[in-house]
This record gives C-alpha cells, sequence and structure tokens, in this order.
C-alpha cells in the first residue's frame, strides 16, 4: 500500500516541488529589490502552508485527524533555510491504514525539498511531553492549524492552555537562557557571534514573545507598550534590532544557502557589501558591519533586562514590600530601584553608588527597570567635571575594592555606557574587533574576561582550577591593583603605535587623579607596558638558558612584580579565547616563574607564598602538641593543594593529629568538638569514599537538630573521603561539650551501618523569609579546566535543604567532590565541585537545575 500511495503522490509532489521552488526565487528577487523582512519571513510560510494543504488532501487523511504548525513555523515565520516543524494531532493510537499514509506524507515532504521536523502524538501525549520539556512546550506555544479537524486542534488548544503553568514556564526560560549564556560566555562580544542563539541575538527576542504570549500580556512589541512593560521609544527600538537581526539570519542564509546562524569572517564582508556598509579610512566595512551588530546586542540585552523584570513583577506581583537603603535607594524584589525618578539628574554622583551598592549587598540580583532606563538616559551626566570631582574618584576606587560583585559591576557599566564616559580612552575600545588567530572577543569584552579570570584567583570556591595563582593571588597585598592594570592594558589598541607604550599613559593618568601612592601608580604602569613581557619570553626564548632568565629577572627587578605579572599574564592568555589556553602554555609560565623566584631570591628554593606559610604553621602545632618533625608526609602526600587552601593552618593540624598514625584506616574515624567561641560543634569525618556519602552525613545531621553552618567536603588522592562540618543547634548552645561523644558514637555506627539515606524534617519557614522572600537561583556551570561541574545555589535556608540538594544530585548519578557551604543569616549561598555523565548533556542539566529549584522553594 506504502508504494502504491507514494507513485500516486508522485505527481502532485512534482508540482508542489515546482512551485515551491519557483515561488522562494520569486521571494529572494523581490527581497532583493527592495528589502523587507516579511516578504521572505511570511512568504515562505505561505508557500509551505499551501504545499502542506495540497498534500495533505492528495494523502486522502481522516477527517479526525490533524496536521498543525509549531514553533517559529507556527507563529508564521521560516527563515530561508529553517526547518519546517509539523506536529500531526491524532485523536488516538494510530492504525495500520493511518501509519502507512503518515509515513507517505512524510516521505512526500522531504521529497517536496523541506526539511521536516515532525512528531506524530495525541492531545495526552503532547501534554505529557510538554510537561516534561520545556523546549516542546515552548514550540506548541505558537501552534497553528494547517489542514484537518479544527475540532481536535481547538481540544488541544483549550487543553494546553489550562494546563500551562505560566509561572513555572517564566523560570524556566529564564533558567534557559542563562545556560545558553553559559555556553556563549554570557557577552554577544565574540568576534564570530550567533545572531540568533547568542546573548543578545534573536532567540531572547523570540523568549520575550513566548513569554508574553504564555502570560496573555500580548503578542507584539505594540501590545507590551499598551500594558506599559515598555514605552512606546522601546516598542519602537525593539523592532528596529529585530528587523535588523532577521535581516543578517536571512542574509546569511542566502549567502551560505543552508542554515547558517554564525558571523563567521567568511561571511562578514560579504554581509558588509549586501548590506551596502562601506569602509573607513581605518576600519574595514566588516568591522563597522559587527561594530552595529554588537551595538543592536547591547540594546537587545538592555531591554531583555527590562521587559523580563516587568513580567515577573506581573505574574508574580506578591514579592514583598520595598525596603529602604539609604535616602536614594530601596530594594524592591530583590532589585536595586532609585526612591525617586530624578535622582541622577539631581545628584549624578548616586550613578557610581548604584554600582557600589549592588557589590556591597549580596540579596540583590540586579538593577530594577526604571533604575537601568535611568542609567542609560543621564550616562552623559559623567563629563569632564564629574571626572574631575574628588568625591567620584573615590567612589570608583571603592567599586575596584570590593569583595564581591567587581566583575558584574564593571560589565554593567560597560553595558549602560558608564565606564566608557569615566574612562574617556574606554570608548575608542567598545565593540573594536582584533582580526588575530587568539583573541574570540572584542577589545573592551576581552579586558572584563581578564578582569574575570583575576577576579576567580581570589575565590575559594575556584582554587581548584588553578591553586597555585589562588595561592599567589590571595598572598598579594591590594590586589585590586592588578584590577587596574588589566583595565588598562588594551586599552590602547587600535590607535596606532605599541599599544602597550601608548596604554602606560592613560594608566598613569588615572593613577594619578585618583591619588595613588607612587608605588602603586608605578606598579601599574609597569604592569601595562610588560603585560605582553612573560608571555613572549615563556613561549618564544629558551628558558632553560640562565642568561634568559636573568635578563628577564632583571627586567622584573623584584617578587612583587613578579607575581603581579605573572597572575596579569595567566588571566591575559586566558581571556583571549577558551581554546587558546592549554597546559603547555600553563606549564611554560610557571616554570618562568619558579625560575625567576628563586633568582630573585638568591637562587634558593622557597616556599610558595600563602600555603607554604600555612603549613609551617601547622607543623609548628604538630610540634607544640608533641608529635615529631616528618609524622605527617604520609598523609599530607594523600591531599592536594586544594584541601590545604580551604582549610586553616589549626584545622589542618587536628586533622593531622587525629590521622597520621592511620592514613589507610578501615573504620571510619569520625571526631568532634566544641568551636572557638563555643557556638558550635566541627566535626571531621574520614572515611574510604562511599556512593551518597554527602547525602548520608547532611540526613544523619539533620535528623539530630543541627543546622549545617559550613561543610568542607574533600576526596583525598587515595580514594578517602575526608570531610569536615560546623553544625550549630540553639537549643544545645550551653551544652555542646556534653554532645560531642553522642555525635562521634552516632556517626560511628550509622556509617558501618549506612542503609538507604533517611530525610531529615523539612523544618519551618523563618518569619524573615517569609515577609522577605530570597528567590532560589540555581546554576551548573563548567569549571575552567573543563573536567569538573560547579554548582551554584542561593536559598532560604532551613533544614534538610542540604540533604534535599544531595539527593537530587545522587538520583542523577552526580558525584560530589568538594562543597563549600556559606550561610549568610536565612540566606545560603553554597557551591559544589561536581562530575557525572549526565552534566554534559543541556538537557539533562536543565532539568536537574529545575529539580533543585523546587526543592529549594520554602
Amino acid at each position: 500500500m506504502y508504494d502504491a500511495l507514494t507513485a500516486a503522490l508522485q505527481p502532485t509532489v512534482t508540482a508542489a516541488r515546482r512551485r515551491l521552488t519557483a515561488g522562494m526565487a520569486a521571494l529572494r528577487a523581490q527581497y532583493e529589490a527592495r528589502p523587507q523582512t516579511a516578504t521572505v519571513l511570511k512568504g515562505r510560510a505561505q508557500l509551505v502552508d499551501a504545499a502542506i494543504s495540497t498534500l495533505w488532501a492528495a494523502c486522502a487523511m481522516p477527517p479526525p485527524i490533524a496536521v498543525v504548525a509549531v514553533g517559529g513555523y507556527g507563529r508564521g515565520e521560516l527563515f530561508p533555510a529553517s526547518d519546517v516543524d509539523l506536529l500531526i494531532l491524532l485523536p488516538g493510537p494510530a492504525d495500520a491504514d493511518l501509519q502507512v499514509r503518515l509515513a507517505a506524507l512524510v516521505g512526500a515532504l522531504w521529497d517536496m525539498g523541506l526539511e521536516i521536523g515532525h512528531a506524530v502524538r495525541t492531545v495526552d501525549e503532547c501534554l505529557a511531553i510538554a510537561a516534561d520539556d520545556i523546549t516542546v512546550q515552548t514550540n506548541l506555544l505558537e501552534a497553528r492549524l494547517l489542514a484537518g479537524s479544527a475540532t481536535l486542534f481547538d481540544e488541544f488548544c483549550e487543553r494546553y492552555r489550562a494546563a500551562l503553568d505560566v509561572r513555572a514556564f517564566f523560570k524556566a526560560k529564564r533558567l534557559e537562557q542563562e545556560q545558553r549564556y553559559a555556553r556563549f560566555n554570557e557577552t554577544p562580544y565574540a568576534l564570530e557571534p550567533n545572531c540568533k542563539e547568542s546573548p543578545g541575538g534573536l532567540r531572547d527576542l523570540q523568549m520575550l514573545g513566548w513569554i508574553a504570549r504564555a502570560a496573555g500580556l500580548g503578542r507584539n512589541w505594540r501590545d507590551l507598550a499598551r500594558r506599559r512593560l515598555i514605552t512606546g521609544g522601546e516598542a519602537g527600538e525593539l523592532r528596529k534590532v529585530e528587523r535588523f537581526l532577521q535581516h543578517l539570519r536571512i542574509r546569511l542564509h542566502y549567502l551560505a544557502g543552508r542554515a547558517e546562524d554564525r558571523l563567521l569572517f567568511d561571511h562578514q564582508e560579504k554581509l558588509a557589501a549586501i548590506l551596502g556598509i562601506e569602509a573607513t579610512a581605518t576600519r574595514r566595512a566588516s568591522e563597522v558591519l559587527m561594530q552595529r551588530y554588537y551595538v543592536t546586542a547591547k540594546i537587545v540585552m538592555q531591554l531583555n533586562t527590562v521587559l523580563l523584570q516587568n513580567y515577573g513583577s506581573v505574574i508574580f506581583p506578591d514579592r514583598g514590600a520595598a525596603i529602604v537603603v539609604n535616602a536614594r535607594f530601596q530594594v524592591v524584589r530583590e532589585l536595586l530601584d532609585l526612591r525617586e525618578e530624578d535622582l541622577f539628574e539631581r545628584e549624578p554622583a548616586a550613578i557610581l553608588e548604584s554600582f557600589l551598592l549592588l557589590e556591597q549587598r549580596s540579596e540583590l540580583k540586579g538593577m530594577s527597570a526604571r533604575t537601568l532606563r535611568a542609567l542609560w538616559i543621564n550616562r552623559n551626566r559623567i563629563n569632564a567635571a564629574f571626572r574631575a570631582h574628588p568625591g567620584h574618584r573615590a567612589l570608583f576606587l571603592q567599586i575596584l575594592q570590593q569583595k564581591r560583585g567587581i566583575l558584574h559591576a564593571f560589565r554593567r557599566m560597560n553595558e549602560y555606557g558608564i565606564l566608557s564616559r569615566y574612562i574617556p580612552a574606554w570608548r575608542r575600545i567598545v565593540g573594536q574587533m582584533q582580526h588575530d588567530l587568539f583573541h574570540v572577543y572584542t577589545v573592551d569584552q576581552h579586558i572584563l574576561m581578564v578582569l574575570r579570570n583575576l577576579r576567580r584567583f581570589t575565590m575559594g570556591e575556584h582554587a581548584h582550577e588553578y591553586p597555585l595563582m589562588t595561592r599567589l593571588m590571595m598572598g598579594f597585598e591590594r590586589h585590586w591593583l592588578l584590577y587596574v592594570a588589566a583595565l588598562f592594558h588594551d586599552i590602547a589598541k587600535g590607535r596606532g603605535g605599541d599599544h602597550s607604550r601608548l596604554g602606560m599613559a592613560d594608566a598613569r593618568e588615572f593613577c594619578v587623579h585618583h591619588v595613588l601612592p607612587g608605588e602603586d601608580t608605578a606598579l601599574v604602569v609597569w604592569l601595562v607596558e610588560h603585560h605582553l613581557t612573560m608571555s613572549h619570553v615563556a613561549q618564544k626564548e629558551d628558558t632553560s638558558d640562565p642568561e634568559i632568565i636573568e635578563r628577564f629577572a632583571a627586567v622584573v627587578g623584584d617578587e612583587r612584580r613578579l607575581v603581579a605579572l605573572y597572575l596579569l599574564t595567566h588571566a591575559d592568555v586566558r581571556g583571549t579565547s577558551p581554546k587558546v589556553w592549554n597546559g603547555w602554555k600553563g606549564k611554560l609560565l610557571e616554570d618562568l616563574f619558579f625560575a625567576t623566584r628563586r633568582l630573585l631570591r638568591g637562587a634558593t628554593p622557597q616556599e610558595a607564598l600563602g600555603l607554604d606559610d600555612r603549613l609551617e604553621d601547622a607543623r609548628k602545632l604538630l610540634r607544640y602538641h608533641g608529635l615529631r618533625p616528618g609524622i605527617e608526609e604520609a598523609l599530607w602526600a594523600q591531599l592536594d593543594p586544594v584541601y590545604f587552601m580551604r582549610h586553616s593552618a589549626e584545622e589542618i593540624a587536628w586533622h593531622t593529629r587525629v590521622l597520621y598514625h592511620r592514613p589507610r584506616s578501615e573504620q571510619a574515624v569520625v571526631k568532634a568538638r566544641v568551636a572557638e567561641g563555643e557556638d558550635g560543634v566541627q566535626v571531621m569525618v574520614f572515611t574510604r569514599d562511599q556512593k551518597d556519602l554527602f547525602v548520608h552525613l547532611t540526613g544523619l545531621f539533620g535528623r539530630m537538630g543541627f543546622s549545617i553552618l559550613d561543610a568542607k567536603v574533600h576526596t583525598t588522592r587515595h580514594g578517602f573521603a575526608l570531610d569536615s562540618f560546623m553544625l550549630q543547634d540553639p537549643g544545645h548552645a550551653a551544652s555542646y561539650r556534653n554532645i560531642v561523644t553522642l555525635i562521634e558514637h552516632e556517626l560511628s555506627a550509622r556509617l558501618q551501618q549506612p542503609g538507604a539515606p533517611e530525610r531529615p524534617a523539612r523544618g519551618r519557614m523563618s518569619r524573615q523569609v517569609r515577609h522577605f522572600p530570597i528567590t532560589p537561583e540555581v546554576s551548573i556551570r563548567p569549571d575552567e579546566a573543563g573536567r569538573h561541574y560547579v554548582l551554584s545555589l542561593t536559598a532560604a535556608d532551613r533544614p534538610g535543604l542540604l540533604f534535599d540538594v544531595a539527593s537530587v544530585l545522587a538520583a542523577h548519578g552526580i558525584r560530589l567532590h568538594t562543597a563549600k557551604i556559606a550561610t549568610l543569616g536565612e540566606r545560603v549561598e553554597d557551591t559544589f565541585l561536581l562530575t557525572g555523565q549526565v552534566l554534559a548533556q543541556d538537557a539533562q542539566v536543565l532539568k536537574i537545575e529545575r529539580e533543585l529549584l523546587e526543592h529549594l522553594q520554602v
């Protein structure tokens, strides 16, 4: 029957294919003569509609079934080489006859020359799959009937809308966007961006449309303006940038002859010519094109942020009252908000203060929509007089000197034009391309990547990535000076001449204006001048030659400069491209660093800064307790630098005293003691690593009534778990000494016969969290080395929370290597180092993130 039906359909298929080919050629000619996006997008969708309807009738499909356009095709838009996504709706399981007809239909559609993505499902199946898969749920959101049963289609639409949880949909799309941003390094400024998927691309605009449609807020930008979710001007801006991105994608498809969404170097010059963009005296046409693209992407990201916040205020109208910060600012829905609309006009200094507050208050997730609008509108108030004000200069230095949030502050300042107003030289490098084999970011984004890399050296949760760098950074006095050097090291690119020498002048001017001491100014200026020197010597000169090392040491002069240059060079090389850095380059730099340091120290090997001091202090404590020299070596040989970075000298000595004589104990070793200040109990567990160990431990502590204030989870080189916890229970605050033995006994007994993990009681939500809820956040991202994944979560604290997190990870076969638990009052900010096969699959990571978020809700 299949062969007969296929043969019968052949004339229809041939005629339809001919019409499609001629129609597409006509659309292309019409578009090139008068470029309008609707010509192609709507025109191709209509051509395909007609072809499918004709074929549907020719197949004599039974009346009770329907064929439905979904995804972008459902929206009535098809780019020249886009797939055609179809859903064939059935009232029930297909019989043998219908299966044959469906197979013939799909085969005929491919024979027509269409790239088909299809699914054959009942309404029940659609809803079941949509409930588990946000991508399917999104595709079905824009379903459009092409042919067949309108009754079945109406039933599907009605049941789909009834099943759609708008709040869950909003959260899932936000998570999906964060995951996509992470895949593209959270920036639209790659030199070969994807105009559809990269941050600031078409996908961001489509996501805004999906959420608006799901929430019933509107179907176009005008609808959103009528709802006052955006201004009329912003609606016009959105339509303008949307058209530009659509034109780019249409041209790319025509140029490549296939579905190509990446603005590759191969296409940029041709695209510029097609779009009528000409070269200038100093820039190629492709550079002018890409500058326009980056400006467009920047606007998309700004308006995306504004709209998502406004969507959130409609979808989640019950998220707490405003909290006053000071006379100028308040917190609304965990966002920094102006108390008065004209604040920046009256007090321009508040522009910089807003970024400082974001750094200082960890509960803030960003700025409110009206704050962002006000920043953009008032950025030009940062002029020469503003820059010359001593108070403003002091504020800017404070932003550089904070313990957290520096990178996000500078990214926001760059995005909203504040940085280029405060540092005029920065204006020239915004969106400036670097056509070489190494840099995959524009100059401004490369500098921010270098700043990011330097910041990560200061964070304990990233110590496993580059332990030596973290050690050196933490031992470097006033390490914020390296951030200043990073900001200026490439700021003179594109001016002609040696950018290192030219950048020195800008750096010196900044340091002098901000009244930095002469020694600090000299260091920053020297780093800008020599930021390429170390990588050049390491990679291009014979570092086994003593004369080369002596010459490099003479340039460096002292150990402080050497450490500073090593840190900046390491961050700079890694900031060029994810593909440029490798272990070989790292080893070259490391060897040069140690050889030079030994030379500067008189050729006597010395311990590394920070860690060596900590180990020496630990050894002194061991000698104080009567242990003979060298007794610690067997145990310490099994512990890597991450362990020593995350434990104090006193903790290292305590662990060593307990374990030095049994580094391979077959029995679990549990030791507890009252913490310093007697405000809790410290517990150490040492045992052969085992499945779900962390789940067992968190469950045991929870059932014993303890809150986990801090946890350090470590796996030794020889396969043992060495975990330490800080526990607290207000009900036993006066009698911790009496329960130390109880903890040791209970844990030892349970670890010998663990059984299945038992969940502790969930516990009550605190009064503070009820009145000022903390919206949970979860992200799982690969680490720098690509060997592990980092799980970061923020949520309201409660008993059993860690058990829930550990249980979700264990259920997916994810192995926990290390954990950093930070409890800040009612708020927890936890970081876990993970491995597991499922973490390489984006869909599974998204599912795990959603499960964790469900458990973190209070």
